[in-house]
């Protein structure tokens, strides 16, 4: 189903003075426009995720606060061998995570982690410590590269403002138990940034894929459906081109290494998996569960020219996420 979107060109308040949606603030832009100024607490979700893809590894590290709770996460994949590496920490509260208004920065400690993003809008620095891995990364985006910023709005009082940002190219330092691994050429990241008010449950499909000369993907569904915005957009040579559609989903809850489609009359691609990465926690007050496997896409998607591009060779992954929380 095909929705009609408003795309914004100048700075808005995501919520008005009574912490309500701004209705102004619906609609996406091609630059982070939004100043995510949530009032209230219980409900309010922020958070900073960076996907990094390498020829050898994966990496991925979280950054977020559920208002009454830090959650710091960071998981490591060798390629070659599937060993995973999986680090958390819980802080009550959310005492000490900084997740500013605007997003793409952020910083928090844990009793065993601790992270810091920040720098230019030409350079993002990653910095992290866990046991036994360390990372000291800068993310690059050449100039007039663009990302896909929008807000999902359910209600006046449950909303969404994500920054999907792929195909940037990331160097820099990553240990594990004191053995460099390299990251340079070949080497991607993907930004999900997030600040928000969500419903008690919630589940999402998100997939995004990435490839030199700034190529890229970002697509997402269920948690989008009917609200007439959607997260999805094909980057050609650096450029976002939106997909006001939205897109059908279709993988085996059996058998997450099958192919998963994702498809519509604007876009029609599969990712191919390698490897499944499942993680569940159930604490009765909060839950989650995920299934995020990484692959390779084949397909082709639309662009705003009309002009179908192929999507052949990105590299990046598929997921389903069901929160309680």
């Amino acid at each position: 189903m095909p929705t009609t979107e408003r795309e914004l060109t100048a700075p808005v308040d995501l919520c008005g003075a009574d912490g309500r949606l701004n209705p102004a603030a619906v609609g996406w832009s091609r630059t982070p426009l939004h100043r995510a100024n949530l009032r209230g607490w219980g409900r309010a979700k922020r958070w900073e995720y960076w996907g990094i893809v390498t020829p050898t590894h994966v990496l991925g590290v979280t950054v977020s606060s559920l208002d009454y709770a830090a959650l710091y996460s960071l998981y490591v994949l060798d390629r070659a061998t599937g060993r995973e590496i999986e680090r958390a920490d819980t802080v009550p509260l959310a005492t000490g995570v900084v997740l500013p208004e605007r997003t793409g920065t952020a910083s928090g400690r844990g009793r065993t982690l601790a992270f810091e993003f920040g720098g230019t809008p030409a350079a993002t620095t990653l910095k992290g410590r866990a046991p036994d891995i360390d990372f000291d990364l800068t993310v690059q985006r050449d100039p007039g590269h663009e990302a896909l910023a929008v807000v999902v709005p359910w209600s006046p009082k449950r909303f969404q403002y994500t920054v999907k940002d792929v195909a940037l190219p990331v160097i820099g330092q990553l240990l594990i138990a004191g053995v460099e691994v390299p990251v340079g050429e070949g080497s991607f990241a993907v930004l999900d940034s997030g600040r928000g008010k969500w419903p008690r449950s919630i589940t999402w499909n998100w997939a995004a894929g990435s490839a030199p000369g700034g190529r890229g993907l970002t697509v997402g569904g269920t948690w989008t459906d009917g609200t007439g915005s959607t997260e999805n957009g094909v980057l050609v040579d650096g450029r976002l081109h939106k997909i006001g559609e939205e897109l059908r989903w279709d993988y085996d809850r059996t058998d997450w290494m099958r192919p998963w489609r994702i498809h519509g009359a604007t876009v029609d691609v599969t990712l191919h998996p390698f490897h499944e990465r499942s993680a569940a926690t159930d604490m009765k007050i909060i839950a989650s569960e995920t299934h995020q496997c990484f692959g390779e896409f084949t397909g082709w998607a639309t662009t705003e020219d009309g002009e179908r591009v192929g999507v052949d060779g990105l590299v990046g992954w598929a997921e389903e996420a069901r929160q309680l929380w």
